[in-house]
């Protein structure tokens, strides 16, 4: 089996009042996947600007893999606010480098090779980075892994572009907001949100979704079983880059060929500890990666 796992979309750098941490859901969770020993790329777009050089520092220190364009466009930036309980809330430029990935002949090489894909609806507000997704998606092997991390975010996201996305994809991961959303936007109003997990497996023929509800746990759901886990109790520091841990470290064991419970276990460990810690890029303790053996 190929090792290479990728985090294609958006690249980013969080500012926060005081500082400001490398980010982006795509490149957060190839950083991750490459801690449990995957070829892990992070696949996205810079500006020709000092941000953009500082983007490609960051991720050589990190020792992670990338296919990152240079662009005529700034690099993407966010500022970040927490709330009381480390939540975060998100401004995010537009028309950046990000919205503008170009799909190239090493984009299309890399992609032949790609196991396993984690996606999301940001990095497709712009038809350019949109159109290189779905290309990059429809290039991949038969029987790789596609993971629609839906990643709601403002405004950038119409129900036709959640439908086309399921569509390419063969996996979901969605939180407890976003569900709200999706269920309005599908009309599901009626249904518990493991209702419409498995609705949403049967009508888009998904391998699995999985549901983040922050403290109150999470669901991995398969045609065939359903997984349920607590959510730790930590001291939180802030929570970005959680949700991108917990499906970097699930599809890690996933693809190990572990039950899908022991790869739940392990997802809610890893994104417990990234929650007590602070931005979405944390190296972790070498006692999580024991509890995985590839």
């Amino acid at each position: 089996m190929n090792n290479t796992i990728v985090g294609l979309g958006e690249i980013l750098w969080d500012v926060f009042p005081e500082r400001k941490v490398l980010g982006g859901a795509p490149a957060n969770f190839a950083y991750h996947v490459s801690q449990f020993g995957y070829s892990g790329y992070a696949v996205s777009a810079i500006g020709d600007d000092l941000l953009g050089k500082e983007i490609l520092s960051g991720l050589e220190e990190k020792q992670l893999n990338y296919l990152i364009e240079t662009t005529d466009f700034p690099t993407g930036t966010v500022q970040v606010t927490l709330d009381k309980a480390g939540v975060p809330n998100y401004e995010i430029m537009e028309n950046v480098a990000w919205d503008n990935i170009p799909f190239t002949p090493r984009t299309g090489n890399l992609a032949k090779i790609t196991n396993a894909v984690s996606f999301g609806s940001l990095a497709q507000r712009n038809t350019v980075s949109r159109k290189t997704i779905q290309k990059f998606l429809q290039t991949m092997p038969q029987n790789s892994i596609k993971i629609f991390d839906i990643n709601l975010r403002q405004h950038f996201y119409t129900k036709e572009l959640i439908d086309e996305s399921l569509q390419l994809a063969n996996a979901l991961k969605i939180n407890d907001e976003e569900i709200v959303v999706v269920s309005k936007l599908y009309g599901y109003n009626e249904e518990n949100e493991q209702e419409v997990c498995k609705k949403l497996l049967r009508e888009y023929n998904l391998d699995l979704v999985i549901l983040t509800k922050g403290t109150e746990g999470s669901f991995v759901c398969t045609p065939k079983e359903t997984s349920f886990q607590p959510t730790p109790k930590v001291h939180v520091a802030d929570t970005v880059g959680a949700g991108d841990s917990f499906t970097a470290a699930f599809v890690s064991s996933y693809m190990n060929g572990d039950r899908i419970a022991d790869a739940h276990q392990l997802a809610v460990e890893v994104s417990a500890y990234v929650c007590t810690q602070h931005g979405a890029m944390p190296k972790l303790p070498d006692s999580y990666k024991e509890l995985f053996r590839k």
